[in-house]
């Protein structure tokens, strides 16, 4: 490949890093050719942009995005493959449910990934990057949370004011 070939293949794996704001690196090497359709498939299905990338040009593409991701660079060896998403979470839940598909498969294996401006190095953080809550989740969690005072006061409004007619009713009742 001529230097001009890489720079335009470091050009455009840059642009991609910067246009997805969560970055997951991870090994799919071993997996057979049916196994990685299916993977790019459910990749392709939560909305994961998936690529294998030769390491030298992956480290050169996110030096070039202006950001700092020297933490990812000691894991950058072997066969890499990243993940990009705009969902926080969905490229540990695909790596997940993947491995839970086969209990045969031992990949993808998570390498490490940039999530929510923090970086998580190593396979041992796949569960907790699986919990975290996408922007969505937590929105609708805090909305869930503002709703809940406004309907027991509503709920508790409600039923005093059918105690009170119940009373009322009973004591005119009572008169008659």
């Amino acid at each position: 490949m001529r230097k001009e070939q890489k720079d335009q293949l470091i050009d455009s794996l840059c642009e991609e890093i910067k246009a997805y704001p969560h970055l997951y690196i991870a090994d799919i090497g071993g997996l057979d050719s049916v196994q990685t359709s299916k993977l790019r498939r459910a990749a392709f299905r939560k909305e994961v942009k998936l690529e294998v990338v030769k390491n030298t040009l992956l480290i050169k593409a996110l030096e070039k995005t202006g950001m700092d991701y020297s933490d990812l660079f000691p894991i950058i060896k072997g066969e890499t493959s990243i993940m990009l998403s705009n969902t926080n979470n969905a490229p540990a839940k695909l790596i997940k449910e993947f491995r839970a598909s086969d209990k045969n498969l031992q990949k993808p294996v998570l390498k490490g990934a940039y999530v929510e401006e923090c970086f998580y190095i190593g396979a041992e953080h796949l569960d907790a990057l699986v919990n975290i809550k996408s922007k969505n989740e937590l929105i609708a969690d805090v909305v869930a949370l503002l709703q809940s005072p406004a309907k027991n006061v509503i709920s508790a409004l409600q039923s005093a004011g059918g105690t009170i007619c119940g009373v009322l009713k009973t004591l005119e009742e009572k008169k008659a």
